[in-house]
């Protein structure tokens, strides 16, 4: 009687396992590198200087959302820009890393309803080659995810244009 190819002692079996578990890890950190560059297009941002004007140039991602590296209080974070955000809203348990302190309590309407929020202040906000100073912001226990919601309370100090896939920030004219 002749015996299978691979009985269950022989190294075969144990061979294709371990082949077929390195081809699904390295699929794995091929895919997730193409989907992280989806997402955020732009690990650095371009800074560009037109006319003696300092433009900030952001791409959208494959959501349709323009986000961005920046840093709050000196903190590496991830922008959101969001203009149907009165403030920067950010996930309450990132405040203390991020250098805020929970003011007084509020309420925010938010696409998913109301929300209870403590209002805060950003000491240093910066985006490219903008800093901004005493930012009103939010801090947000229903947020479930890492990204800063850069809400209006940035967004007005700063003029931007959108074509095609692309907005540009620039300060405002005088």
């Amino acid at each position: 009687m002749k015996k299978p190819p691979f009985s269950d002692a022989s190294p075969g079996w144990g061979l294709i396992a371990a082949t077929w578990i390195g081809m699904l890890g390295l699929l794995y950190v091929v895919f997730d590198g193409v989907i992280e560059r989806q997402n955020y297009p732009q690990p650095s941002i371009a800074q560009n200087t037109v006319a003696g004007v300092q433009e900030l140039v952001l791409k959208r991602n494959r959501a349709g959302h323009y986000v961005a590296p920046g840093a709050i209080n000196g903190r590496p974070v991830i922008f959101l820009l969001d203009t149907g955000a009165t403030l920067v809203s950010v996930p309450a348990p990132q405040g203390p890393a991020l250098g805020l302190t929970p003011g007084a309590h509020g309420t925010s309407q938010t696409a998913n309803g109301s929300v209870a929020i403590r209002f805060t202040t950003i000491d240093r906000l910066t985006l490219g080659p903008f800093e901004l100073r005493g930012i009103p912001a939010a801090l947000n226990p229903g947020m479930d995810h890492d990204e800063i919601l850069l809400g209006m309370s940035v967004l007005k100090h700063l003029e931007f244009t959108q074509r095609g896939n692309t907005l540009i920030l620039r300060p405002p004219r005088a």
